[in-house]
C-alpha cells in the first residue's frame, strides 16, 4: 500500500512537471505572438486556447480519446506507421494534460507581455537588437511575475486534474494513476484514512503555490 501511495505521488509529480516544462517552452513564443500580432483570426485562436477553462474536462478528454482510437485518422496513423497507441498510456495522458493546461500557461504570459509599454521594444530595436535578443534580454526579465504565475498555475492545475486523466489514461498504478484519481478511489472504498493523505498533500501543494503567487505579485506591484 505504501509503495502504491509513493508511486501515485511520483506519477502525479512527473505528469505535472513535464506538462509545465513543455508548456513553458512552447507557451512563451505563442504568448508573444498573441500579445503583439494583429491577425484577423486572433480572437478565434484565443478562444480555442481558452476552451479548456470552460469545457468540462471529460468533454475534452472524450474527444482526445476518440482521436487516439485506431478507428480514426490520427490514432490509425500512429499505430500503422509508428506502432504507437496513446490511449491509456502515460504519453497519451501527458499530451492531453498539455492541451488541457494550455490556457493556464498562455494567459498569464500574454497578459504580462501585453501590459509592457511599447517603448521597451522600440528602444531595443533602435539600439540594433534583434527580436530574439529583445525578447530574452528586455521583455522576459520585465514579466518575471507573470512567468512565475503561469508556471505555478499550470503546475497546480496539473496536480489536481481528474476528469481528463481518467478519460484518457484510466487508472493504472505506476502508469496513469494520479493523486486525484487515487483520492476518489479511496473515498469510494470508504478508506478515508488513505483518502485524507492524498487530500492533505493536494491541499498543501495548492496552498503553497497560491501563497507564492500572491507574495510575488505583491512585491511586483
Amino acid at each position: 500500500m505504501e509503495n502504491e501511495f509513493i508511486s501515485t505521488l511520483l506519477t502525479t509529480g512527473k505528469l505535472a512537471s513535464l506538462t509545465t516544462i513543455i508548456l513553458l517552452v512552447t507557451g512563451l513564443p505563442i504568448a508573444y505572438f498573441l500579445a503583439f500580432s494583429r491577425f484577423r483570426l486572433k480572437a478565434v485562436a484565443e478562444a480555442l486556447i481558452s476552451m479548456p477553462m470552460v469545457l468540462p474536462p471529460t468533454v475534452l478528454g472524450f474527444y482526445i480519446l476518440v482521436a487516439y482510437s485506431p478507428q480514426h485518422a490520427f490514432g490509425k496513423t500512429l499505430e500503422e506507421w509508428f506502432d504507437v497507441r496513446l490511449a491509456f498510456s502515460f504519453t497519451g495522458v501527458l499530451i492531453a494534460s498539455i492541451l488541457c493546461s494550455l490556457p493556464y500557461m498562455i494567459q498569464p504570459l500574454q497578459n504580462g507581455l501585453s501590459a509592457l509599454p511599447v517603448s521597451l521594444r522600440e528602444a531595443s530595436y533602435t539600439m540594433g537588437k534583434s527580436a530574439t535578443t529583445t525578447f530574452f534580454k528586455v521583455l522576459l526579465p520585465n514579466i518575471r511575475g507573470s512567468v512565475i504565475t503561469a508556471v505555478a498555475m499550470t503546475f497546480a492545475h496539473c496536480i489536481g486534474e481528474f476528469g481528463i486523466v481518467l478519460m484518457v489514461g484510466g487508472n493504472m498504478t505506476g502508469e496513469t494513476r494520479v493523486a486525484s484519481i487515487a483520492l476518489y478511489d479511496e473515498v469510494q472504498a470508504l478508506n478515508y484514512s488513505a483518502a485524507n493523505q492524498y487530500a492533505l498533500i493536494l491541499f498543501l501543494i495548492s496552498f503553497v503555490i497560491l501563497t507564492v503567487i500572491y507574495s510575488i505579485n505583491k512585491k511586483t506591484n
